[in-house]
């Protein structure tokens, strides 16, 4: 993890970069998914993808990002080895892959501040969790609820 704001801001074009390729990797992983709707192969390779995401973005104090990636993760987790994942649930996923888009455009790269109103992860996580059957969804265990925080609020 980058030790002060010099650091955070030579290493946030890197972590940038990375993200777009993971973000273009889960829609690859999308577009294969409707077209072979529950293939094992194209989920692992989109849980994966979402998993160092988060822990990209984690490493960075990016929480909003690293959150929504694990709860988006989560559902998919469980959504595979319950459900199959239909038309709808693959839409509303990839509403969820572009708000994640969205939110890397807006980052602040020299504060690191992500301005978003939470609401819109919320809808769109409930509508994923409804999607693939669990209209009663809790976010994982070990996670927060989705808050903003700066990387020197983080350091502190």
């Amino acid at each position: 993890m980058p030790n002060n704001r010099n650091e955070w801001a030579k290493r946030i074009p890197e972590f940038l970069a990375e993200a777009e390729t993971l973000l273009a990797k889960t829609e690859e992983c999308l577009s294969h998914l409707q077209l072979i709707s529950n293939d094992k192969d194209a989920i692992d390779c989109m849980l994966s993808t979402l998993l160092k995401l988060a822990n990209k973005a984690d490493a960075l104090a990016l929480a909003a990002v690293s959150e929504f990636s694990l709860h988006i993760h989560g559902l998919l987790n469980h959504a595979q080895n319950h459900m199959d994942l239909h038309d709808e649930a693959l839409n509303a996923l990839k509403d969820c892959l572009t708000l994640i888009a969205w939110q890397l455009e807006l980052i602040d790269q020299k504060t690191g501040q992500l301005s978003l109103d939470e609401s819109e992860q919320t809808t769109l996580i409930e509508a994923f969790a409804f999607q693939v059957g669990q209209s009663q969804f809790r976010p994982p265990v070990n996670t927060k609820p989705f808050t903003v925080i700066t990387y020197a609020e983080r350091q502190a």
